[in-house]
């Protein structure tokens, strides 16, 4: 199997590639996985991982500026049906627009837009940011195959000051709580994508990769 983890010029790279090393192993899948900037990688892969870190704005230029990898993602995972998993902001670009420094336009697989987070605590004091550490997940077990496994109130690592917003109920798969409900997780058909950095998320990151190398939708 190969797997592809796109370089947009951010993100735990080496992570994300170590970490989908270890999933693989443990789950006795035989993976070949590589970090690239290269589109022909892109049209080759089984697997397309898009990890992103820092802003929204900042990892879609580093994608524009990868002559032909957006068209290239676009066909393999939306015309071809290839599994994808965006992570962190690799999640965040696939909604219509953020706004971290300025405006900035993303792929538009899913309605809605990353804004700024003003989260609350209970007694409305605000709370820190980036909501940065381990949050549990809230989930329907059973809902997507690659939750399979994870039991519900598992945690994962979370660091980020934005998050998606006038998005469609029917497609978030998970959701954490950071004065009050925050987008955790989004999935439509062969796409799945985790707000939370995967890669450093101990065993529970490690068992949705292997249940994301598996997944056959």
């Amino acid at each position: 199997m190969r797997v592809a983890i796109v370089d947009t010029g951010s993100g735990n790279l080496a992570s994300v590639l170590q970490a989908v090393e270890k999933a693989a192993d443990n789950a006795e899948i035989a993976v070949r996985a590589a970090v690239t900037t290269a589109v022909a990688d892109v049209r080759a892969a089984d697997r397309i991982i898009l990890p992103g870190q820092g802003a929204f704005a900042a990892v879609k230029r580093g994608l524009d500026a990868l002559d032909g990898m957006q068209d290239a993602i676009d066909i393999r995972v939306r015309a071809e049906g290839v599994p994808f998993f965006g992570i962190c902001v690799g999640m965040q670009i696939l909604f219509e627009r953020g706004l971290e420094h300025g405006v900035s336009f993303g792929l538009g697989w899913f309605q809605g837009q990353v804004t700024p987070m003003d989260p609350k605590d209970k007694d409305g004091n605000p709370l820190p940011l980036p909501q940065m550490g381990w949050n549990a997940l809230d989930f329907e077990e059973g809902h997507h195959p690659v939750l399979d496994g994870i039991e519900k109130g598992s945690h994962a690592y979370f660091v980020h000051s934005y998050a998606a917003t006038g998005h469609d109920e029917d497609y978030v798969i998970a959701t954490t709580d950071y004065g009050g409900p925050v987008c955790a997780m989004i999935a439509r058909s062969n796409i799945v994508a985790a707000q939370f950095h995967v890669e450093k998320s101990g065993e529970v990151g490690l068992a949705m990769l292997a249940n994301f190398l598996r997944w056959e939708p």
